[in-house]
């Protein structure tokens, strides 16, 4: 199944087909910037109005969405407390140099970790001044073999057989760079993050051509800094 957004979603398994529906809503709602109806939400989910109805009052209770004057819905404040108790001590070192990095460069910065098969971001921090915005947001995904974020992780592991060419080139410049492989029209370069655990890397994105090589030395430098802070902390 596939939100809106164009969001990967599992094929739930036997019995737990109620708890699926009701994160995919949670996901729904978290990729709709003007909020969710109850009727947009139900054909999402292909389900009766009065079901989508249930499953977002549920949410609401809970505190993972709020529910406005305007009848929409959209993501409550717990989503913030639960995001940030994802390894934190990583995420609390790297975003001052991410932030550094971004206003330096003029382009967005994204923290990549290794989940399974994915390279996941899970922090993304923006120059002060920026006129393109990246639309690779925290939350998403990349395979693995796909783009610069996923080399420059399969690059900070073994050698492994029939590994894309652009690992093996990642592993020997230590960076990784790639155009349009994620988004459309984004150029990317990414460093990997030594010392982590899971695997991470540091990705730059731009929309601008000569930015990826032009930005390599720097996205380096910053993902080592990352990394022996990491190794200190």
């Amino acid at each position: 199944m596939t939100t809106s957004n164009g969001r990967r979603q599992p094929a739930p398994q036997v019995g737990s087909r109620t708890l699926a529906r009701g994160l995919t809503a949670l996901l729904a709602v978290v990729d709709s910037p003007d909020g969710m109806t109850v009727q947009r939400l139900a054909g999402e989910l292909d389900v009766h109005r009065s079901i989508a109805y249930r499953i977002l009052q549920t949410l609401r209770d809970f505190g993972f969405v709020t529910h406005g004057a305007d009848g929409s819905y959209r993501p409550g404040a717990l989503l913030a407390a639960l995001s940030t108790s994802y390894l934190p001590a990583l995420r609390e070192i790297a975003t001052p140099v991410m932030r550094r990095l971004a206003d330096q460069a003029g382009c967005t910065v994204h923290l990549f970790v290794v989940e399974g098969e994915e390279a996941v971001s899970i922090e993304v921090v923006e120059p002060v001044t920026v006129l393109q915005h990246i639309a690779f947001r925290a939350g998403m995904r990349t395979p693995l073999d796909r783009g610069a974020a996923g080399y420059a992780l399969l690059a900070a592991g073994p050698a492994l057989p029939g590994e894309p060419e652009a690992v093996v080139e990642a592993r020997r410049r230590g960076y990784a760079t790639s155009s349009g492989e994620v988004e459309s029209g984004a150029y990317a370069v990414a460093a990997p993050i030594a010392n982590s655990h899971p695997a991470a890397c540091l990705t730059l994105m731009s929309h601008r051509e000569n930015q990826p090589s032009t930005a390599a030395p720097d996205v380096v430098r910053a993902a080592e800094e990352i990394g022996l802070a990491v190794l200190d902390s």
